[in-house]
């Protein structure tokens, strides 16, 4: 299941099972979008007030970007006609209006603009990884680093918007890192799957 925050401060989260989007406000849910042939994964809120939502069926993932409740844009293959995307549970919006996905298939981060047009893959840095690069949780941050949780090597990578490897976050003791968000501070708040602990980093500039 995915979930996010939108501009409104209401609570948006993906139903893997019953195949819908739906919104929490008040006390109350209310399904926003019913898909028949897709299973919506991730969803992030832009602030435009649109959602970002990553779906896969049986063989093929893409992403859909909506408006109210209607289909705005679809993002599935490159300019070859070749997907772009092997999986995508963790998507975010940089503030370049850049789309990131965390392909933990791929193992890779698949960056395309706000169009739709593909930027560039990032497969890791390799000079302190002992295991492959598994991306899970993906945010950006107000320099418009992005910033990727590693779950099997359990760190986070932070690079710019070229994709360019900036740091390593691996002093924190992290514990299978899986999705992560930042605050207004730019401080990053990192939720672990071994632990179920939230921790918050400080101070990583």
């Amino acid at each position: 299941m995915g979930i996010a925050v939108t501009k409104n401060t209401n609570l948006v989260y993906t139903d893997h099972k019953d195949k819908s989007i739906v919104l929490a406000r008040n006390s109350e849910s209310e399904t926003l979008i019913t898909l028949r042939d897709w299973k919506p994964c991730g969803v992030c809120s832009s602030p435009s007030g649109d959602l970002l939502v990553t779906m896969q069926n049986c063989k093929e993932t893409k992403v859909l970007r909506y408006s109210g409740f209607e289909e705005k844009q679809f993002i599935h293959w490159d300019d070859e006609g070749q997907p772009l995307f092997s999986s995508a549970s963790y998507i975010c919006e940089n503030r370049n209006l850049d789309i990131c996905v965390a392909d933990h298939i791929a193992r890779a981060v698949i960056v395309t603009s706000a169009a739709g047009s593909f930027r560039f893959r990032y497969s890791g840095h390799s000079s302190s990884i002992d295991r492959a690069f598994t991306p899970r949780g993906i945010t950006t941050d107000s320099q418009k680093r992005i910033i990727t949780a590693d779950s099997y090597n359990e760190l986070i990578h932070i690079t710019d918007t070229e994709g360019n490897f900036l740091i390593y976050i691996d002093n924190c003791d992290l514990k299978c890192p899986l999705d992560l968000c930042v605050d207004s501070k730019d401080n990053i708040i990192v939720a672990e799957f071994k632990t179920g602990l939230m921790k918050k980093i400080q101070c990583y500039q």
